[in-house]
């Protein structure tokens, strides 16, 4: 049965969700597999696509919070236990913390450290913590665990969007697919 307007997400919502889900995985790998290598000129340009990218989240997250707080999501169906309902807005609230947070961690690191964000080569970002490099150590494992905690809020969300579909059987997820059914 298809979905009315009003048990969906907007367009724009939809666009930035899966926006947004890509540019993260996209941005969790470079930053996981960059780690990894010895200093080179490709681990060089992956930190600087990968701080390219966390901007970009960190924006898009603002224009998607603007969107979510002018455009209320659908309601959740009425079957739903209170404990998911609390569930799912606990772990949405998280990924939006997280949404900021990591990025935002890691332009505090960029800047203690002495490496300036130039997003895209083009325009460059003001440094907004002071250069040290006792900062720059204090902070750098924030980043890496905000990371790794927003990814395990994103595989949560992921397995329950993908329970309530195939175990529920109800429009939770069908409700954000780019692709109206």
């Amino acid at each position: 049965m298809p979905l009315t307007v009003s048990e969906r997400y907007t367009r724009t919502a939809k666009l930035l969700h899966w926006l947004l889900a890509l540019m993260i995985l996209g941005s969790l790998g470079v930053g996981w597999y960059m780690t990894g290598l010895p200093m080179s000129v490709q681990r060089l340009k992956l930190f600087n696509w990968h701080k390219w990218a966390g901007i970009t989240i960190l924006t898009l997250s603002a224009l998607r919070l603007l969107w979510r707080l002018s455009h209320p999501a659908p309601a959740l169906p009425a079957s739903m236990p209170a404990w998911q309902r609390l569930a799912s807005h606990a772990s949405h609230g998280a990924m939006y913390v997280l949404f900021f947070a990591v990025p935002l961690l890691g332009w505090a690191y960029s800047s203690a450290a002495g490496f300036p964000i130039v997003w895209f080569g083009v325009l460059p970002l003001p440094d907004w913590v002071p250069r040290s490099r006792e900062l720059a150590e204090l902070i750098k494992p924030w980043h890496g665990w905000a990371a790794y905690t927003l990814a395990a809020v994103v595989a949560v969300h992921v397995a329950a969007a993908l329970k309530h579909h195939f175990i529920d059987k109800d429009q939770v997820l069908r409700r954000m697919l780019p692709v109206s059914t």
